[in-house]
């Protein structure tokens, strides 16, 4: 590669971390090209993007990028997954995979700036999807809202209640 290619593609890749969420990490050692593009496609499904690249082209672009603690990550044969919005769905495929196939090896990740290991990445995977958070959410907020309307209600039914006794004993004399 010669130098203004490196150059160009350590910009790519800071521009990638600058906007991804998350990036994970993954030693790829031992897994065929098939499994490899299935992973990828995977991936990219999930609202990632999956690149192997060198190690000295991506430190220099998360330093550029201001992510140098994932220096740490990036010994020995690399792959990087860099995650759009969410970085759920991109470790949850990760984790699937490495669980699957054995020789894909999670080294750790970066999660909004912050360095995160294996064992935060599939505490990160078995979080339910991001629509299910909300409506857990949504419902946690409404219980209380949906008992105060109840007990607030409860006086005006029970007054209701009584004078629909009145009335049916008035009618029946």
């Amino acid at each position: 590669m010669k130098k203004d290619e490196k150059a160009a593609k350590v910009a790519e890749l800071a521009d990638k971390a600058k906007s991804s969420t998350a990036m994970l990490v993954a030693d790829y050692r031992g897994i065929s090209v098939a499994e490899a593009r299935e992973l990828r496609t995977e991936l990219r499904e999930a609202g990632a993007h999956f690149e192997v690249t060198k190690n000295t082209l991506m430190i220099r672009a998360t330093e550029e990028a201001g992510a140098a603690e994932l220096k740490e990550y990036l010994v020995g044969p690399t792959a990087i997954a860099f995650c759009g919005e969410d970085a759920v769905n991109p470790a949850r495929v990760l984790v699937k995979h490495a669980k699957a196939l054995k020789t894909l090896e999670i080294k750790g990740g970066l999660l909004e700036g912050k360095l995160i290991d294996v064992e935060k990445i599939m505490f990160l995977a078995s979080l339910p999807p991001r629509e299910v958070l909300l409506a857990q959410l949504l419902g946690a907020m409404q219980g209380p809202i949906r008992g105060l309307a109840t007990v607030c209600a409860g006086p005006i039914r029970g007054l209701v209640t009584v004078l629909q006794r009145i009335q049916e004993s008035k009618e029946a004399a």
